[in-house]
């Protein structure tokens, strides 16, 4: 049984090519030790032989970057999509690393041999074996490029499991559908991090248990800022801050429009929208925020963001649920923490202020480079042991005072980049905030009867009519 996967790489092809070839990944391990271990390494034939298990077809695996820059820069085609990246994973104990590797490089040969330059590495670091193929994004034979979509997908499955079934290897008859994550997705639920995706399911999970037919569904999920696409084939929404919609059906089986009517319908009675819980951090800034002190410009925004977010608390009435824009940066906590507290710090309150502290900091580095520079030249004219290990002690200060100015350097590049994102975030969500209780003001009205809809008329035209007298 082996499970397939492929996609893009559009930030460095050298960074993918070393991680697919390498050799802590793609070398079988001795059980021995010591002296066994370095005369196995130092014989070259067993070692080009069989304990690196990679390959490259229509390509040296040594040269293959060169190659395949090579192959880009021939029809100017070196931006967008440098490569993809496709692995192939076996059940653990089912195969053998010789017959892993003699199936993948079947599966490229196959696949995008006549065509594109390949690099085929077998991994054997994890309990299952598994192959990695990294794909030139630009063919060498005519400069087109592979054009990954469903049916190429599809193919590579199918070829995939005939290999498979040719090894007498299992494969899996029935896949269960909807079970693909993007990576990101995968990765940010892996280590807990709000997904723009998840938040959408919540929202949806939220608007249904609130309602009783779909019109109020829909009026849940316009209330928290969702546009919707309803006379459509496939019903749709776009998240705040987001450009694209999203079709319901991709989200998971329960989110179908038809799944979304059966949740409706099993509704008795609808449930109260309940202010989401999120997990405040109280002792944030309190070495650098003196209390009393009124905080104006960049701090005031950081702090009113991370309380808006729900990670401060507040002294007056409780937050409320973050809309999805602030929920959507839980991801970038930390962050946004970080900076807070530079500014709170550093008392800046103003982009001129920022600016003048980031040249300041820049000076420093630069002067800090030349004096560890300078202690390098040092290093090599002295002979004295002892004079060379305060040297190199002096280097480490230095890196280490260097490594803090240019964190604090990014950090306030980050700031000078999203403050204004921020404003404009909040600005969104207090438009956001009046919306909602124009609705619900509109909402409690509909709700009175028209007797009292009447008294309460009578009773403002006497009350009028008391002070006019």
């Amino acid at each position: 049984m082996a499970t397939t996967a492929i996609w893009g790489v559009t930030d460095r092809l050298k960074r993918v090519l070393d991680y697919a070839a390498n050799p802590d990944k793609t070398a079988e391990r001795s059980e021995g030790g010591g002296l066994e271990q370095v005369l196995a390494y130092t014989q070259a034939d067993a070692k080009t032989e069989k304990q690196l298990y990679v390959s490259g077809v229509n390509c040296d695996p040594s040269t293959a970057y060169e190659q395949m820059q090579r192959t880009k820069r021939q029809f100017f085609k070196t931006d967008g999509i440098l490569a993809f990246h496709a692995y192939q994973a076996f059940a653990p104990g089912e195969t053998t690393p010789q017959i892993a590797h003699t199936i993948g490089v079947k599966l490229a040969q196959k696949l995008w041999g006549e065509r594109f330059e390949v690099v085929v590495s077998t991994h054997l670091d994890k309990q299952h074996v598994h192959n990695h193929f990294v794909l030139n994004s630009v063919s060498f034979v005519d400069g087109k490029r592979y054009y990954d979509n469903k049916a190429s997908y599809a193919l590579l499955r199918q070829t995939s499991d005939r290999l498979c079934q040719e090894h007498a290897l299992s494969v899996i008859e029935h896949p269960e559908p909807s079970k693909a994550k993007h990576y990101g997705e995968w990765k940010a639920e892996r280590e807990r991090k709000p997904t723009w995706r998840g938040l959408i399911r919540q929202d949806i999970d939220q608007a249904i248990a609130s309602s009783m037919t779909m019109t109020q569904f829909f009026a849940h999920l316009q209330k928290q800022g969702y546009e919707l696409k309803t006379a459509v084939k496939h019903m749709a929404i776009r998240p705040p801050g987001k450009t694209r919609f999203v079709r319901l059906r991709s989200l998971g089986d329960g989110y179908t429009e038809e799944a979304i009517k059966q949740r409706i319908l099993r509704n008795r009675i609808p449930e109260r929208e309940r202010p989401s819980h999120v997990r405040r951090r109280r002792a944030m800034c309190k070495s650098h925020v003196r209390s009393g002190r009124k905080l104006r410009g960049l701090q005031a925004l950081y702090i009113r963001y991370l309380f808006e977010m729900g990670v401060l608390p507040g002294k007056r009435k409780p937050v409320k649920k973050p809309s999805f824009r602030l929920r959507e940066d839980l991801r970038h906590l930390s962050v946004l923490m970080e900076q807070t507290k530079l500014l709170c710090k550093y008392r800046l309150t103003h982009q001129e202020e920022l600016l003048a502290f980031r040249d300041r900091l820049e000076e420093q580095i630069q002067s800090l480079h030349q004096k560890r520079k300078s202690l390098y030249n040092r290093i090599r004219r002295c002979k004295d042991a002892g004079q060379r290990e305060q040297y190199k002690t002096q280097i480490a200060v230095c890196s280490k005072r260097l490594a803090s100015l240019r964190k604090e350097v990014k950090l306030v590049q980050g700031i000078l980049e999203r403050s204004g994102e921020l404003r404009e975030t909040l600005n969104r969500s207090g438009a956001q905030d009046r919306k909602e209780e124009i609705f619900d003001e509109y909402r409690n009205g509909s709700r009175q009867s028209g007797c009292q809809h009447e008294l309460e008329k009578h009773r403002s035209h006497s009350q009028d009519f008391r002070r006019r007298r």
